[in-house]
């Protein structure tokens, strides 16, 4: 077993793998920028040493600092957590070099994974199916235009590495293709460092469904699906397990292709395996592998009780896993949101700034993960989020319910937050009847967002 963690990540998920560690007898370490030297997961830490200045780069995506950290204060091993360096070959591999264990797979796995086209070469390799497009780089606009007579429009055109939403275009006819092109081949060498592209069809009215998997290098197995299709701009907001679009045979399937791909990688740790469910054709296909814990993780483990962050640490420590795939049993519903320092009433503006007061939400089946504490003040430095609330139910009627009395006893004050968004979907008949798909909340908000009442202003 690890004996002393360094964790190189901040906020709410910093908070979640110390907690975590020490619930397994490792001594932790925390990293921090000079602004978040007030921050929980540096108050909860065993340790916790200062990196650098407020900017990223400068601080928690400085490896030289991180790996400066570790050997300072004895550490044998570092997590990631999700965003950074999580998913950056070079950094696993630095770490592995510097004598210390990285908390997931090996940079080799994360390279072919992490980049798009590979992976899906992989998926098909292992008889994965995937979205019909390119089965490599995309050469140029030549190549892609040849492409489209397999694909048709609408097309997707997207980052061969990265992710977030950045470099990915659609394109409904030729006119928007031959634009969209460049654009996206720009936008991905500006955020990545890598200008590649590859080609998807566009599924329309598809459902994100991801496999939550986890690997010791040799074998693999699943805890069951999510469903995150409530997206803004492709970015999750609402995630929830198990999926009911899914029959038993579809999800069967579906998660059993995600053991065959983990396995025939190699994969070792927690990781998600992406896919679009199409409802009209009843079919899914392989889209991408996140070589790390997910944002979400937390739903699958309230409807498994698999604490996924520390079989993570223990195969990490070399332990082989632990559970059979026979013990990976789903019980009721869970359902996950983001509360985000954002006004949803103004087109998401960020919302920095100290929490005056906090109530958290209790009662059974309720989990609030989260780095907040009042008097704290959020940095404008980094990403909005806030806090985790996730519940738990026998139903999915059950769990809505109880994430409403959730939400409502919730006080976040001195901010506004994605609160009313929640509410007001959460009353919504077309998410209480789960009829909804990847791009439902988008033309939901451009009739509902700007009549949201923010919640409590400074």
């Amino acid at each position: 077993m690890l004996r002393k963690l360094l964790v190189a990540n901040r906020g709410e998920i910093a908070v979640r793998v110390i907690r975590a560690a020490q619930d397994l007898g490792i001594a932790t370490v925390a990293v921090h920028s000079d602004a978040d030297r007030d921050s929980l997961h540096v108050q909860i830490a065993d340790e916790a040493v200062a990196i650098g200045p407020p900017a990223a780069k400068k601080s928690y995506l400085n490896q030289a600092a991180i790996l400066k950290a570790a050997a300072d204060t004895g550490a044998d091993a570092v997590h990631p957590g999700y965003g950074f360096l999580a998913e950056n070959a070079d950094f696993a591999d630095a770490c592995k070099a510097a004598g210390l264990v990285f908390v997931g797979p090996s940079g080799d796995a994360i390279r072919t994974m992490g980049d798009k086209v590979a992976a899906r070469s992989a998926a098909h390799a292992a008889g994965v199916p995937v979205v019909p497009g390119s089965m490599g780089r995309v050469a140029d606009i030549d190549e892609a235009r040849h492409i489209l007579l397999d694909t048709g429009f609408p097309v997707m055109i997207k980052a061969a590495a990265g992710g977030g939403g950045r470099g990915i275009r659609i394109a409904n006819d030729l006119a928007e293709f031959e634009a969209a092109f460049p654009q996206a081949a720009a936008e991905a060498l500006a955020a990545f460092g890598d200008g590649g592209l590859y080609m998807e069809k566009v599924i329309t009215r598809a459902r994100h469904i991801e496999v939550q998997i986890l690997g010791d290098g040799t074998d693999a197995i699943h805890c069951w699906e999510r469903e995150c299709s409530l997206q803004r701009r492709r970015q999750k907001v609402w995630e929830e397990a198990p999926s009911q679009a899914l029959s038993d045979r579809v999800r069967d399937e579906l998660c059993q292709s995600a053991v065959r791909l983990a396995r025939a990688v190699g994969y070792s740790g927690a990781g998600t395996i992406e896919y679009l469910y199409d409802d009209e054709g009843d079919r899914f296909y392989f889209i991408e592998m996140n070589t790390r814990i997910q944002v979400e993780h937390p739903v699958t483990e309230m409807i498994t009780g698999v604490d996924l962050v520390a079989e993570g640490l223990r195969i990490a420590g070399g332990e082989p896993l632990r559970l059979r795939q026979r013990d990976i049993v789903a019980r009721g519903h869970a359902i996950e949101v983001r509360l985000n320092a954002e006004d949803p009433s103004r087109d998401f503006a960020p919302f920095p700034g100290t929490v005056s007061d906090l109530r958290v939400p209790g009662g059974p089946g309720v989990r609030f993960e989260s780095m907040l504490y009042a008097g704290y003040t959020v940095p404008p430095f980094y990403d909005s989020l806030l806090a985790k609330l996730v519940v738990h139910g026998e139903t999915r009627a059950a769990a809505i319910a109880r994430l409403v009395r959730a939400l409502k006893e919730t006080r976040i004050d001195g901010l506004r937050t994605t609160r009313p968004l929640f509410l007001a979907l959460a009353d919504d008949p077309d998410v209480e009847a789960n009829a909804v798909h990847t791009r439902w909340l988008e033309g939901w908000l451009e009739t509902h967002a700007a009549r949201l009442v923010p919640d409590l202003e400074t």
